[in-house]
């Protein structure tokens, strides 16, 4: 996710590795915090694979800078991001599918719908788990496990609500 992340925050500029982390944070800190440990080899992967460019320039105060930007091959390589597969722990699905709902905005209208599609039927399958693993007569299920998985259903059905709604409005965008 954090490569998909690092493509997102570089459409608009060409940025530093501190301004990077900066502006992922401001703009996902509610679904990802990820560190400078983790980001510099993600810089590097992309680098390396051509999805980046690196250019040094030196600051009025003498000090050297390292800015990346973006390449043809990086806003193909976030496209291909933004399309893939969800993992299949449901932890972890919700968190990607809502950093990727936060960059639908970089897809076409067609693609945008191919991903709600996709993200709404993985919604659909961990709330179907959910329920069977509540009314399953042969799994017990104690007070806290139930209104956790009471919880976890009313939570998915929200999120999917929700991505009725956003295929409702991707439908009106001509």
């Amino acid at each position: 996710m954090i490569e998909l992340l690092i493509l997102y925050v570089l459409l608009k500029h060409d940025l530093t590795m501190y301004s990077i982390h900066k502006r992922i944070q401001e703009s996902f800190r509610v679904f990802t915090t990820p560190s400078f440990g983790a980001l510099k080899p993600a810089l590097v992967r992309l680098e390396k694979r051509g999805c980046l460019r690196s250019s040094k320039i030196m600051s009025d105060g003498g000090k050297l800078s390292v800015f990346y930007s973006i390449t043809k091959d990086g806003i193909r390589e976030l496209k291909k991001l933004l399309l893939s597969q969800f993992s299949s722990n449901p932890l972890q699905f919700l968190s990607d599918a809502k950093v990727k709902l936060c960059c639908a905005s970089f897809l076409s209208k067609d693609e945008c719908n191919e991903m709600l599609e996709e993200i709404k039927s993985n919604a659909y399958l961990h709330r179907i788990n959910a329920e069977r693993i509540l009314n399953d007569e042969y799994t017990p299920v104690d007070f806290y496990q139930r209104i956790v998985l009471d919880n976890t259903i009313c939570e998915y059905n929200n999120f999917i609500s929700m991505l009725e709604g956003l295929e409702k409005d991707n439908a009106r965008i001509s």
